[in-house]
Formats: structure tokens, sequence, C-alpha cells
């Protein structure tokens, strides 16, 4: 006899449209990380309620705690990603090129000005802001700050050097002084484009920058 041929039960399809995810193709984990830096670099840290960032990011509060332990652990992780993010963009700004190591410093401030632009000057240096707030916020973040400042000042240092290996820059300049000088004018010239809603002071900070570094002597 025959063994009568089953089918399985279908599954019944649930009614309605189905639900939308936002920012499927990030992940969550990786929404909640874009989105807070969003919120973070307009208001920063101390201001930025958890309940904005969630709502931004379209994840439930349960989401997030998946991901994060606290506040405290994501703002950690937002600091990893804005340096890894801002990391990546100098390194492609200072690789070699057609353009001359100073140049290429130039070519870098004109693409965070812009990027200001974009957004109405509305957004600032996440680093920046975190510092601002350092006396309001975990005391974990200060390493992670101060570290990632130090990788910035370290990857100019490398362009300055180049700057006078080709001889754009004098022989006995100290690069790393001058690279420390930069990010300490930088973070607070971004600061001022953020008050003012206009290019103005990040234009004089690097023009003054680039106008007193110390040249070659003339043969």
């Amino acid at each position: 006899m025959p063994t009568p041929t089953t089918h399985p039960t279908p599954i019944p399809r649930p009614r309605g449209r189905p639900p939308k995810v936002r920012d499927d193709c990030l992940g969550v984990r990786e929404a909640l990380l874009r989105h807070g830096l969003e919120v973070l670099t307009e208001k920063g840290f101390v201001a930025a309620g958890l309940d904005e960032l969630l709502q931004r990011a379209g994840v439930p509060k349960g989401s997030f705690y998946h991901y994060f332990s606290s506040k405290e652990a994501y703002g950690l992780a937002l600091i990893a990603h804005y340096a890894d993010y801002f990391a990546r963009k100098l390194a492609r700004h200072f690789a070699p090129s057609e353009r001359s190591p100073l140049q290429r410093l130039q070519a870098f401030v004109d693409d965070a000005q812009a990027g200001m632009a974009q957004y109405g000057y509305g957004r600032g240096c996440l680093i920046g802001n975190l510092g601002q707030e350092m006396g309001a916020l975990p005391d974990a973040f200060r390493a992670r700050l101060v570290g990632t400042l130090e990788d910035w000042q370290a990857r100019l240092a490398d362009n300055l050097r180049e700057a006078q290996r080709v001889g754009e820059l004098a022989p006995e300049a100290d690069v790393e002084a001058l690279a420390a000088y930069f990010w300490i004018g930088w973070e607070g010239a971004v600061l001022r484009t953020k008050l003012e809603r206009r290019a103005l002071p990040l234009q004089i900070f690097a023009t003054q920058f680039l106008a007193g570094l110390p040249r070659p002597a003339a043969p």
C-alpha cells in the first residue's frame, strides 16, 4: 500500500503590510551609531536624551540595551566610531597625490568647511563637543578623547614631515608642536564656526596657520 503523501501545514501570513525596518541595510547597532553621531554633533552628549536618540534611529529601547549596556557605553562606542571615520578621512587627504603636503592640508580644511556648510554649520566635531562637556561626562571618556586627538596630531605631523622632505617646510620646524597647535586651534575654530553659523572662523584659522609656517631659507 503506497504511503500517503503529506504536505506541510501552511504557515498563516500576517495580515496587513509588513513592518518597516528603518536602516535595515545598516543593522540596528550601525543605525544607533549613525544617528547618535548626528544628534551629538548638533547638541552634545549631556543635552541629548536617550529617548531622542532612539527616536532618531527608529530603534526601541529594548533593542538599544541589547547592544549597549548603558548610555556611557554608547558614548564610548560613538567616540570609537567617530575616531575611525575621521582617521580614514585624514588618511585619504594626506595620502600621496599630485598635491603637495601643504596643499593636502588645505584640501582637508576645504572639505571640512564644505561638510559644515552642508548642515548649515549646525554640526561640529564630536571630539571637540565632548571635550567641552568633560566636567559632566564619565571620566572614562577622557582617555578616549585625548587618544583620538593624539592620533590626529600624529597623522598631521607625518604630513608636515613630508612637507619638510619636499621643501615646503623648514627642516628645523618642530612638526610635533605644529601638529598639536593646529588641532588645538582647529577645535576652537570649529566651535566658533558652529556658534556664528558661518565659515569665517575656519577660514581665518587655516589661513593664519599656513601663513605662519616656517619656510625654508632662500638659497
